[in-house]
């Protein structure tokens, strides 16, 4: 069995968990987190992609856990300062892109700082590449519980398992419910609870915050209640961060090599869920797997939102995403292996499909490895933002760690086909006819389990041709100053200009990694060596 996780190549580092879980859905990860800001005693760090104040983290029956107590976010963790004066909050957001400003919610530096207990500090963190995002999502309580994954704590997130086409509890801040919603986090305590809080530590100091040091409390009361438990033993962390000249920072494209190693060592099946499908290294790393000599045929299942959420991103990012989609699936039908994508819906009243949209990051290979995190299959996921992944890998096929990751992987697939009971659900343990049995599931229409209809924006209504793009700038791996996007958006006479500024940028970025480096302000190598000091 090949080794996949190499510290130094596709993961930071490996460390050791005491406990840890899978928590599907927001309505098991919100229940969680609620109980964890509860019980917080020193610190409380937060950092997301997005944060709305109003969240209700506990809904219909799961209220009752609160005794009509406060259950919104920062409510709550305004209240819980006020009754514990050894509590300091910390939450860092993306300092996001003015095309999401009608999406957010406004003046949050007001209505986190200014309505809010001292000890309760928010800032906005612009230390992103040009066009780059701050995507990952931690929580870490009193530096010993941590909580990543695919959710951010804010509006039109919250579903559960079951997914039905109208829910009343899936309604935020005045909003109509929105529809069905699926994603994917994970919780730990023990070891590797330290590098993520350091992590936090050199975010917060590199968006001007200054210097906090999160000492891990004695805790004997470290519970939670996981939708499933994680792999025992070991868990890699690995990252992503674009390269930027300041704060100075090397890029880091650890999760991008996770993806092509656990691509290349797949010797039965490999299955993913993910928001998106635009990545061309994961699309390379797939065609040169299925055109191996001499390798077993795979069984290579995805499962996709119907299509992407906004219409900028189906615009910009849709397109690829079917192009490399549909070529996938011819390089498997010539070289012999099962490739299919699906989708997953409720039936609504009228008899119409309401699908589920997937915003989870999981990767799965021959139930050996496993890895799940805030990183999209995308260029700009592997390469420009701000990501992080957790993951697991068995020793041998069969061991503790083997089975743990079966048990996760076979749950997903039944949430997304619609299936319960040992006897239905057998016939997903089993990968050695997958994505047949798939087919069949998807084509009877009696359960969950969509074909995905591999269909743009431009397919579905003419009106849009007009728009289709021939290149995808919304989606880059590097940053504009850094490479040869600067030269796309500057084409012509002004080439050399940007030829010009390309090198200038990385003069200065060698120039202020090398300052960084003797004042110990940020480690500026791409990657670390196992056991070292954590920073982005």
């Amino acid at each position: 069995m090949k080794s996949i996780l190499i510290p130094g190549r596709n993961c930071w580092t490996r460390t050791e968990t005491h406990d840890a879980g899978v928590l599907v859905d927001a309505r098991d990860y919100y229940r969680e987190l609620y109980r964890a800001i509860r019980k917080a005693r020193r610190s409380i760090v937060i950092t997301g992609w997005q944060f709305d104040s109003d969240v209700t983290l506990l809904r219909g029956e799961d209220l009752e856990e609160a005794n009509g107590g406060e259950v919104r976010l920062l409510p709550l963790l305004d209240q819980m300062c006020r009754e514990n004066p050894e509590l300091h909050v910390y939450i860092l957001a993306w300092d996001f892109s003015m095309l999401l400003a009608m999406e957010r919610e406004w003046m949050q530096n007001v209505l986190f700082n200014w309505t809010t207990n001292e000890r309760l500090r928010f800032r906005f963190d612009s230390s992103s590449p040009l066009y780059g995002a701050h995507h990952q999502k931690l929580v870490v309580v009193d530096g010993v519980m941590a909580f990543t994954g695919g959710m951010d704590v804010c509006d039109c997130r919250w579903d559960d398992r079951d997914h039905p086409a109208r829910s009343k509890l899936r309604c935020d801040s005045g909003r109509d419910p929105h529809g069905p919603y699926h994603d994917v986090q994970t919780v730990l305590t023990g070891p590797a609870v330290k590098p993520l809080a350091e992590l936090f530590e050199a975010r917060w100091a590199h968006s001007g915050g200054g210097e906090i040091h999160l000492e891990p409390v004695n805790r004997d009361d470290l519970t939670f209640e996981a939708t499933m438990p994680a792999p025992p033993g070991p868990v890699a962390i690995s990252r992503t961060f674009g390269k930027t000249i300041l704060p100075p920072q090397e890029e880091v494209q650890e999760i991008r090599a996770l993806y092509v190693d656990a691509i290349d060592a797949a010797e039965r099946f490999i299955y993913i869920e993910n928001q998106y499908f635009s990545s061309r290294a994961i699309y390379d790393a797939l065609v040169k797997r299925m055109r191996a000599a001499g390798r077993p045929r795979l069984q290579v299942m995805l499962v996709l939102p119907r299509q992407p959420e906004a219409l900028r991103e189906q615009i910009a990012m849709g397109v690829a995403q079917v192009r490399m989609l549909r070529a996938l699936r011819e390089v498997a039908s010539e070289t012999g292996h099962g490739f299919a994508v699906y989708g997953s819906a409720a039936k609504a009243e009228d008899g119409s499909d309401v699908f589920t949209y997937i915003h989870s990051k999981v990767l799965v290979v021959d139930d050996t490895f496993m890895t799940i995190g805030s990183a999209n299959t995308t260029n700009r996921s592997l390469g420009l933002d701000s990501e992080l992944n957790l993951s697991w890998e068995a020793q041998a096929p069969g061991d503790a760690v083997s089975r743990a990751i079966r048990r996760v992987r076979v749950s997903l697939m039944a949430e997304h086909v619609g299936l319960a009971g040992v006897a239905a659900l057998r016939p997903l343990v089993a990968a050695t006819h997958l994505v047949e049995t798939l087919d069949r599931l998807a084509h009877e229409g009696q359960h969950r389990l969509r074909p995905h209809p591999l269909e743009t924006v431009f397919d579905q209504n003419p009106l849009f041709k007009p728009l289709e793009p021939e290149e995808f700038l919304i989606d880059p791996e590097e940053s504009v100053l850094d490479e040869s996007l600067f030269e796309a958006l500057h084409k012509g006479d002004d080439g050399l200009f940007a030829s010009g500024v390309r090198l200038l940028s990385r003069w200065l970025v060698g120039k202020s990694c090398d300052t960084a480096r003797h004042s110990a302000i940020l480690p500026c190598a791409s990657v670390q060596e196992e056991g070292g000091t954590a920073g982005p």
